[in-house]
């Protein structure tokens, strides 16, 4: 981790999505001790709070902007960037790592609204994102999109239809973004965390003992190098 000499992050505004436990949580806790600004979403206010506390004793105090929302509610997706342009005027850093595991079982018992569900979450709430932040991204002098994706989504996997199907969406909609974003300040990538002790890997692998996988805070570095002004990486998967 930097000392207070050398954030990577220094000054720059950086949205979180699913930010209050797991993976979402790792990274904000990393990008506050590089000295970005959080906005940070999940559907936990409580959580969301417990996380502000914590980072407000690693930066001297300054609050994070906290959105408690599920971001299935699409509306707030627009607000929250219409507030953003109102109040930054930009965004350089946006992690899209909110997600939904839903129910793994063969394709012919999956029940539509369980599919509507987790496509809302992990697919359609991403591209409303970039819907509503492109133009702030776009703003930036250095625009970095992160979008948190897995092994399934690239490779078929019996009975992980609805997430595995999500996620090979989510790779489709981050490569034609950074196709379409070549020519700009902004870089497009995707993170395969592989195996990390999350909730969502114990509801997926209820038998596994955590401690034989990864902690988050064990890949955040990743997201850091993929966040600095310096990255040049684009359209890239990284698999760790």
């Amino acid at each position: 981790m930097s000392d207070s000499n050398t954030k990577r992050l220094e000054g720059k505004i950086a949205l979180v999505t699913g930010a209050s436990r797991g993976i979402g949580r790792a990274v904000a806790l990393r990008f506050a001790h590089e000295g970005a600004h959080l906005i940070l979403t999940a559907r936990t206010q409580g959580a969301l709070e417990e996380l502000d506390d914590e980072i407000q004793k690693i930066n001297g105090g300054v609050p994070s902007t906290l959105v408690p929302a599920d971001l299935t509610d699409f509306d707030v997706i627009d607000h929250m960037g219409a507030a953003m342009y109102e109040r930054f005027g930009k965004l350089d850093i946006l992690v899209g790592n909110a997600g939904m595991l839903g129910v793994l079982s063969p394709l012919g018992h999956i029940e539509p609204k369980a599919w509507d569900q987790v496509m809302a979450t992990n697919l359609t709430a991403n591209w409303r994102l970039i819907r509503s932040f492109d133009p702030l991204l776009r703003q930036s002098d250095a625009g970095r999109v992160i979008f948190v994706t897995s092994s399934v989504g690239h490779s078929a996997r019996a009975f992980w239809g609805t997430y595995a199907i999500s996620k090979a969406g989510l790779e489709m909609l981050a490569n034609i973004y950074a196709e379409e974003t070549k020519k700009t300040n902004v870089r497009v990538n995707l993170i395969n965390p592989g195996g990390t002790r999350t909730d969502m890997r114990a509801e997926a692998m209820p038998g596994e003992d955590p401690q034989t996988v990864k902690s988050p805070e064990e890949i955040v570095e990743y997201f850091v190098e993929l966040a600095e002004a310096s990255c040049a990486r684009h359209g890239e998967l990284i698999e760790l």
